[in-house]
């Protein structure tokens, strides 16, 4: 077990080589990613950015997984995370160039302009040069609370750069939000709170990608987490109201919403099933109609949606499938991304069902990692989504847990290659044979994977 402080300062010091890598190589105006595999290995990029990289990384990475069994409190876990997050405030966005998509789409918000009609080709934006080439052509495929918040951030922050730490508030306030949500959720299960913090707001995805990224998952995951510890104090309308802007940000979010309604319920009361449903839907269905018609955009963000999948990476189980079928020549990502859908779709009524007769806070994480693993497209900072969930409800500390973000957390390089990218066949192939182990283990367990009791 590591001293409490050999973990703070460890960790401390990888976000001060992180903040180095997004001063010298983060993302920046306009678009010009410089930082690839190849680009390393010939030493383009010089040593500074490259090294602090990647020590601040493994640094972040390992403070992170020792200090799991040395949270001596939920104070100094939460003190711990803040520290780390801070030296990555003032720099570039790390690890993506998704900022700067957020920050057009709020400019044609604040500008009159619909982001739903098409993407920076066509309805324009002064600061186009630093969007990604990938999303150039595609409209916004958030809802219509983001697109206020971004709107605001624009018209706020005036110039591009204003309009970026704009953004970074609203990140950190969404943290900010799973701070003060967690503990309601953590007493409710009966996990302890340190360990909860730790686990949800220490991970390196959360300074990495939800505060320096200022990716909107942060406000998506704050609203979610608000919702379901309003959910188990049985405040079932302000919940409706939280998991409203939830979806109003990423239309995802809805998958936590029926088990919202087993929180409220318990013996006899679950006869008042239709009569929970009802209050928590008036809850969410009256923020999205409030919030579309302020946003004066209508529906378009649900036909924005369809741009989302254009990425095609093996992280997406589904798509790892379709990729190895293209190597054989057949063109079967579209398939298999229906087949994951509709397999998500099964999981997702199996895991409300059994969560009727178990914890059903525990099950909405379930859901929310199922809807990661089974989507199109994963990005590192998905990873979030069922992360904070489910740190909280987990009683029994389990490596599948942290593994995955911990892997994600080192994806990606300081200014957006995604080093998926770099490994698109190997990975597809890698991941489509842990898929076929674990259907033959499904299908067919050996007595020692079978063997239950101590």
């Amino acid at each position: 077990m590591f001293r409490p402080a050999v973990v703070r300062y460890v960790g401390l010091a990888g976000s001060l080589l992180l903040a180095i890598a997004a001063y010298r190589g983060g993302a920046r105006s306009p678009w010009h990613p410089t930082m690839t595999p190849t680009t390393i290995f010939h030493g383009t990029n010089g040593v500074l950015a490259p090294l602090s990289w990647l020590l601040g990384t493994v640094f972040l990475i390992g403070a992170w997984w020792a200090g799991r069994r040395s949270v001596p409190s939920a104070r100094w876990a939460y003190v711990t995370a803040g520290l780390w997050a801070l030296p990555l405030l003032f720099f570039l966005p790390l690890g993506s160039y998704d900022a700067y998509s957020y920050a057009c789409q709020g400019w044609q918000q604040a500008a009159g302009l619909d982001p739903y009609a098409g993407g920076v080709d066509l309805v324009g934006c002064p600061w186009r040069d630093a969007v990604a080439p990938t999303w150039l052509s595609s409209p916004a495929p958030y809802g219509p609370v983001f697109l206020v918040l971004a709107g605001a951030a624009a018209k706020l922050g005036g110039s591009l750069v204003g309009t970026l730490i704009a953004l970074r508030v609203i990140a950190v306030a969404g943290v900010g939000l799973i701070a003060v949500s967690l503990p309601a959720l953590a007493r409710r299960s009966g996990v302890p709170l340190s360990r909860a913090v730790w686990l949800a707001l220490a991970c390196p995805l959360v300074p990495i990608h939800l505060i320096s990224g200022a990716h909107n998952d942060a406000v998506m995951v704050g609203f979610v987490v608000a919702a379901l510890a309003l959910a188990a104090d049985r405040k079932l309308l302000l919940a409706g109201l939280f998991f409203g802007l939830a979806v109003g940000v990423k239309a995802t979010a809805i998958v936590a919403v029926p088990f919202a309604v087993l929180l409220w319920m318990n013996g006899d009361q679950r006869k008042m099933l239709l009569r929970a449903s009802a209050e928590l839907l008036l809850g969410v269905v009256g923020v999205l109609v409030l919030v579309t018609a302020l946003s004066g955009r209508g529906l378009g963000w649900i036909t924005g949606l369809e741009g989302s999948g254009v990425s095609v990476q093996w992280t997406s189980p589904s798509t790892a499938v379709g990729i190895v079928f293209r190597l054989f020549g057949v063109d079967a990502v579209p398939v298999t991304r229906v087949i994951g859908i509709a397999a998500l779709v099964i999981v997702l009524v199996a895991l409300w069902w059994r969560a009727q007769r178990a914890d059903p806070l525990l099950y909405a994480g379930l859901a929310l990692a199922a809807t990661v693993v089974l989507a199109p497209v994963f990005h590192p900072w998905y990873a979030t989504w069922p992360l904070a969930v489910l740190a909280a409800t987990v009683r029994r500390e389990t490596l599948w847990l942290v593994l995955p973000p911990a892997v994600a957390a080192a994806l990606c390089l300081p200014d957006g290659y995604n080093l998926a990218l770099a490994t698109r066949t190997q990975g597809a192939v890698l991941m489509t044979l842990f898929l076929l182990v674990l259907a033959v283990r499904a299908a067919w367990p050996s007595p020692r994977w079978a063997r239950t009791g101590p």
